[in-house]
């Protein structure tokens, strides 16, 4: 087997489901015998995760796009240390990239960028340039995104490929709901609809929060799993709809598990920026009910009344019907439950993910023989 060297920047300072496929996708492949490192700002959780986790972490000053950061990684890849580097989020996709511009010929190490959102591309040249000539191959978390990224950065459909997240399998499993009840320290009687996500404003945690209200049931809860920047707001807002009784909001945890075996619904009711949001995953590999929107690549992994239901993003009414049709029917919770977790067993694995992202960087490095042809998910 040829092992690799294969460095993973991050700039995002953050934490979500991006940040975790990186610490996920080190983890498969140091596990498989190649060298890994994550480059990230010192400042950043994923840096401090990586180290946690006894993955190779680099500090580097790539927060932001500045002649520093650009020096940086160009002397890091000077080193010759790496065979491939796999960039993440636009800050350090240009930093890496203008690193390689300004390193000789000879000493070039092919960029593959991974693409987790589905936020608009530039169409200027600059962006051309940056997704065309500086990148050797496109990777997304879904085919809806590779099909954006062929269609607004212009790029031969061969070039890009689209590999959904993988996940634990063993670990993402179904559970007792009364035990994880007691772990999680949610009350047995209540109806509990859960969402785990970073409180980002597109993440749709207000329209949840909305619907909550709406349906004016008391024995109803919602539990809000994540942190983030929109933390103050969310509590303001349930604040003022009076369901300081009715929501929960215990921050990130870092076993997400209990509280996904512990809800009777999961909602994630985004409205834009999405890949294929793990947390969905996860669920549906509890056998946990999803409501969710179609929106990026979710209608990839959730079919609407087969494995899943949707709802139109940023309607309240609708999901507080979709949410209320469920609560009343726990035969079809039941049998979407059962549905998603058939779907996760079949597509989720996390070995899948790993084995198409290895042929990829075995393609791109000097001398590499294997096609990538733009594999589907």
């Amino acid at each position: 087997m040829t092992r690799l060297s294969i460095l993973h920047t991050e700039s995002s300072c953050g934490w979500g489901g991006q940040e975790l496929r990186i610490i996920s996708e080190a983890e498969g492949f140091r596990r498989r015998g190649h060298t890994v490192c994550i480059a990230a700002p010192r400042e950043a959780r994923i840096f401090a995760e990586a180290g946690r986790r006894g993955l190779a972490a680099l500090a580097l000053p790539i927060a932001k796009k500045r002649a520093g950061g650009i020096l940086a990684l160009r002397r890091e890849l000077a080193s010759r240390r790496w065979e491939v580097v796999n960039t993440h989020s636009s800050t350090d996709s240009w930093l890496v990239a203008l690193a390689l511009a300004a390193l000789p010929a000879t000493q070039a190490v092919p960029l593959v960028r991974t693409r987790h959102i589905s936020a608009p591309i530039s169409r200027s040249a600059a962006t051309r340039w940056l997704y065309g000539s500086a990148t050797a191959h496109v990777v997304t978390t879904g085919e809806a995104l590779r099909r954006q990224v062929i269609d607004e950065a212009g790029l031969d459909a061969g070039r890009v490929t689209s590999v959904p997240t993988g996940i634990d399998l063993e670990r993402f499993c179904p559970g007792d709901r009364a035990q994880a009840r007691t772990q999680t320290g949610l009350p047995a009687g209540r109806f509990v609809v859960g969402i785990v996500a970073t409180l980002r404003s597109w993440k749709g945690h207000r329209v949840l929060v909305e619907a909550i209200a709406a349906l004016k049931d008391e024995r109803a809860m919602l539990v809000i799993v994540g942190d983030g920047p929109g933390r103050d707001n969310l509590r303001e807002q349930v604040r003022s709809l009076g369901l300081g009784g009715s929501v929960l909001m215990p921050g990130n945890q870092d076993d997400v598990v209990p509280w996904l075996r512990a809800f009777d619904l999961f909602v994630l009711p985004s409205y834009a920026n999405e890949g294929v949001p793990q947390a969905i995953m996860q669920a549906m590999a509890c056998a946990c009910p999803v409501i969710t929107t179609p929106v990026g690549s979710i209608g990839e992994i959730v079919e609407d009344g087969q494995s899943g239901l949707m709802a139109k993003p940023r309607d309240t009414a609708a999901l507080a019907a979709t949410i209320r049709r469920l609560r009343d029917d726990p035969g079809l919770r039941s049998r979407l439950g059962q549905a998603a977790l058939d779907v996760a067993r079949q597509r989720f694995a996390q070995d899948i993910m790993l084995d198409r992202m290895e042929a990829i960087f075995l393609a791109v490095v000097p001398g590499g023989r294997l096609p990538v042809g733009g594999a589907k998910a």
